[in-house]
């Protein structure tokens, strides 16, 4: 990330001048701000003028994104961890339109910072815990090359409150977990698939082993490529397939779906059971109660019979 990448990245300019939002809504310079907090439309000028000061992530996400649920505990932990010389802007994408266009959301989760109250994109998607720290750690830098080497003030056991203690993971997720933060798809699969021969009914492994395994496959997609030969030839399963991936990892989960249905529907009889079956697979990773996938399911059901 040079420190040029301070510039022009994207138009906050329409945001900038906006009333300020009631001291409750958003971090007050007279307090010192939690190091995770929920921003808004309205309280977006206060988290400018803070990122002058201490450098901001901002996480654009959404309730319906699966990744975005993925990535944004991460992001939390990482930067709790720091213990104030980063704070976490939390966008919701769907109740703050106007930070969304001015972010050019077009996929989610996408990270950004603010430094000095300019934007530098980060990344885009879910990305292991390591790859998080990595970035994070390039950030620290071009803050401080930047000026902006301030924090935010940490109570004692404040990093200790913010993290719950929770029971020990089970060996077999405990291991894909330790597999998924070193970018090792294939062993968390193994673990995963290991904890369902011991028990068929554990519905975390079962929703794990679908997310990694949607990692693992567009780890190394050429997103152009793929894209432009599903374009070039629609009854390229793999090709159709690569690219739903991509868009359900970029949060795109409708384009996914309904991409999928119209390979469903021109398919031939043998052909129809793959499709169908990465169907069920992103539709287990979005979550089963989703409406999306309800209403996905409705029109698969509607194909069937």
């Amino acid at each position: 990330m040079p420190a040029a990448a301070l510039r022009g990245a994207v138009d906050l300019s329409t945001l900038r001048n906006r009333p300020a939002a009631p001291a409750a809504a958003a971090p007050s310079s007279e307090n010192a701000p939690s190091l995770v907090f929920d921003v808004t439309d309205a309280s977006f000028p206060q988290v400018l003028e803070l990122s002058r000061t201490v450098p901001v992530v901002v996480d654009l996400w959404a309730e319906w994104c699966g990744p975005c649920k993925q990535l944004s505990p991460i992001l939390e932990k990482v930067v709790t961890e720091l213990g104030g010389r980063l704070v976490l802007a939390k966008v919701d994408v769907d109740a703050n339109p106007q930070l969304s266009q001015a972010f050019r959301a077009q996929s989610i989760p996408m990270v950004v910072a603010l430094l000095g109250g300019q934007p530098v994109p980060l990344f885009t998607g879910a990305v292991p815990e390591q790859q998080v720290r990595e970035v994070f750690a390039q950030l620290l830098q071009l803050a401080a090359q930047n000026g902006v080497t301030g924090s935010v003030p940490v109570e004692s056991g404040q990093v200790e409150a913010t993290e719950p203690e929770e029971a020990p993971l089970p060996p077999h997720h405990a291991e894909a977990y330790e597999a998924i933060e070193a970018g090792d798809y294939s062993r968390a699969v193994s673990a995963y698939e290991a904890a369902l021969a011991e028990n068929p009914r554990d519905a975390d492994a079962r929703a794990g082993l679908a997310q990694v395994r949607l990692l693992a496959r567009v780890q190394d997609l050429d997103s152009s490529a793929v894209r432009a030969a599903a374009a070039a030839d629609t009854a390229d399963l793999d090709a159709q397939f690569a690219v739903a991936d991509l868009d359900v990892s970029g949060g795109h989960v409708e384009d996914a779906f309904d991409r999928l249905l119209d390979v469903f529907a021109a398919s031939s009889a043998d052909d129809r059971p793959a499709v169908r079956e990465r169907l069920l697979d992103l539709f287990g990773i979005v979550g089963d109660d989703d409406p999306r996938v309800l209403l996905a399911r409705r029109r698969l059901a509607s194909l069937l019979f």
